[in-house]
């Protein structure tokens, strides 16, 4: 029998990878994750995406996530907010000017993906609350983390209830289906100021000491389809 683990309170997207993303009511659910999420990334002269650590596919770019970005209804035309909100007439040539290096465009993912891992991040209001509870000093949501979808979870919830649906699936009643795979290892992004969320380090601090510096639920996407705030997530097996 099903089990109902919660209700999509928020739903989130970054049609920019590593800017801050848009609140959305509904969106369309692909194997790729939600239509339109990380889509485009700022691409230095290496062809590396700028980001907020440095690896074989990406650049530290510090900055990026004062900027936003959104889609609205036309996946090929992203919008760039610079860091008052206002959106930008020519991306590129605002990147460049704003970071200080010549060699930056924003582009559209091809062969390269633009996710950290995988396509698809959950995270509950059980494990946010723990957050808020262990880290009192620092100004906490959901935004720190960068969940698509941020889940409400029954009162009485555990906090890292996420650990418990690694390798099972759930689905939603319009026919998506998720398969939950590990956690997200987090970096120093959960700290770094963006709008309305100043500098805060401990926050990274507490989950590297208190839960191996991991938090969230990545998923695959086994079954396309809608996903609307108020909707029920439940495991399947």
């Amino acid at each position: 029998m099903a089990e109902i683990i919660g209700v999509v309170e928020r739903l989130w997207r970054y049609p920019v990878k590593s800017t801050c993303g848009e609140r959305l009511d509904s969106v369309e659910v692909d194997e790729r994750g939600l239509a339109g999420d990380r889509l485009y990334a700022v691409r230095d002269g290496q062809g590396k995406f700028g980001s907020g650590k440095n690896t074989r596919r990406f650049r530290r770019m510090d900055g990026l996530l004062r900027l936003g970005s959104r889609l609205g209804h036309r996946i090929d035309a992203p919008v760039l907010l610079d860091p008052l909100g206002s959106p930008v007439a020519d991306p590129t040539s605002f990147l460049r000017a704003y970071l200080g290096r010549d060699d930056v465009e924003l582009a559209r993912e091809d062969a390269v993906s633009h996710f950290d891992q995988l396509p698809v991040s959950v995270l509950t209001t059980a494990t946010l609350d723990w957050v808020r509870h262990t880290v009192p000093t620092a100004v906490v949501d959901e935004r720190r983390f960068r969940p698509n979808i941020l889940l409400r979870t029954p009162p009485g919830t555990p906090p890292f209830v996420e650990d418990t649906w690694f390798g099972h699936q759930a689905r939603v009643r319009g026919g998506l289906q998720l398969a939950f795979v590990r956690a997200s290892e987090r970096c120093v992004m959960t700290g770094v100021a963006q709008p309305g969320l100043p500098h805060a380090p401990e926050i990274l601090k507490a989950i590297a000491q208190h839960h191996d510096n991991r938090l969230d639920a990545l998923a695959e996407v086994t079954h396309p389809g809608p996903l609307r705030v108020g909707d029920t997530l439940s495991l399947t097996g």
